[in-house]
């Protein structure tokens, strides 16, 4: 029988405390081996009990956090799941933490103390991935050694193309460091699905505008998509590709039907994309949990249109690019760093 994942609970609220140890010292495969209720007892419990994993809670007194999670990045790297407020004001400081290095979070309801059976399942289930994603954040892997800008070569007759990236676990930081290297004038439109609540993606968007030269924001309904700009589907809504095959197409959102682990959907997006853009579709698969992205994958390449997943060394959870290789619709796997050089190599 393997070793129970060793989980360390970082929370100001007593209450909120003793509602993760009896979630998650309930788990057979978990144990709860210490809690702290601020940051700099976060840090020192760290160095002293070395947990596989880390719950953190965003805001807490005398050290916050993002204060401690910076720290246990550069110091003591490990899985580490922050704690949100379902809330706009808590969308900003939860996509800095997963820019920092957490591998994912929870959001709290505001009514924690009777809702704790429906968050159940997501706690365990984000435990249970931070704890196999240990072995990423421990060898310290940075994908950007020094950011380069990429420059484009225009062939000359450039027909419209569309651009799919999908991710989940791990996303936001790989695109926060890939982004930035796509030039102004790239010559197609490019949609991003993120797994990822509604009330964080707008906040999710601008982040990544603030950080490069293309235009990104969140999609809207009826929206055109138009070359050099950046799209990101919202949350609770799946984005579907609606245009003629080679032309330009337009975002038609749908309430989501996904769990709260794979939502928006890839395989909706990438499919829709396939059809609307056929050969001039290119599906890109990046990090994250589960095979969401592998049916749209195969239906990107059915069209004849061109597939990239992220390598497994590079990846914080390798499952989604692993089921999309598996399905052997992929035609390069490259690390992180590569992506955005093997996208424009393809337009």
């Amino acid at each position: 029988m393997p070793p129970r994942i060793k989980v360390l609970i970082v929370d100001d609220s007593a209450l909120v405390r003793k509602l993760l140890r009896d979630i998650i010292g309930g788990d057979p495969e978990m144990e709860v081996i210490g809690t702290a209720s601020n940051g700099i007892e976060a840090i020192r419990l760290v160095g002293e009990l070395d947990p596989d994993v880390v719950t953190m809670d965003i805001h807490m007194p005398e050290m916050d956090g993002l204060t401690a999670l910076e720290y246990i990045m550069k110091k003591s790297p490990r899985p580490v799941v922050m704690l949100s407020a379902l809330a706009q004001k808590g969308a900003i400081p939860t996509i800095k933490s997963l820019e920092l290095g957490a591998v994912d979070f929870i959001t709290k309801p505001s009514h924690f103390p009777s809702a704790v059976k429906e968050v159940r399942e997501e706690v365990l289930e984000k435990v249970r991935m931070a704890a196999q994603a240990r072995g990423f954040v421990k060898k310290g892997i940075t994908a950007m050694q020094a950011r380069r800008k990429l420059r484009l070569r225009m062939s000359a007759a450039q027909r419209e193309k569309l651009v799919v990236i999908g991710a989940s676990a791990g996303g936001p930081k790989a695109l926060a460091e890939i982004m930035p290297m796509f030039p102004a004038d790239i010559p197609a439109a490019l949609i991003i699905v993120q797994h990822m609540p509604g009330i964080f993606t707008r906040s999710f968007a601008e982040r990544l505008a603030s950080r490069c030269e293309l235009t990104v924001k969140e999609a809207e309904q009826g929206e055109a998509i138009r070359p050099g700009e950046v799209l990101v589907a919202p949350g609770g809504f799946d984005l579907q590709v609606r245009g003629d095959k080679g032309g330009a197409g337009e975002v038609r959102l749908v309430e989501s039907q996904g769990r709260h682990g794979a939502s928006p959907h890839i395989d909706t997006t990438m499919i829709s994309a396939a059809e609307a853009y056929g050969e001039n579709t290119v599906g890109v698969i990046m990090t994250g949990m589960g095979s969401d992205g592998a049916r749209g994958m195969a239906a990107v390449k059915e069209k004849k249109g061109k597939t990239v997943a992220q390598s497994e060394e590079t990846c914080l959870v390798f499952g989604m690019p692993k089921a999309a290789i598996e399905t052997r619709c992929v035609d390069w796997v490259v690390p992180l760093e590569q992506i955005p050089e093997t996208i424009l190599s393809l337009l």
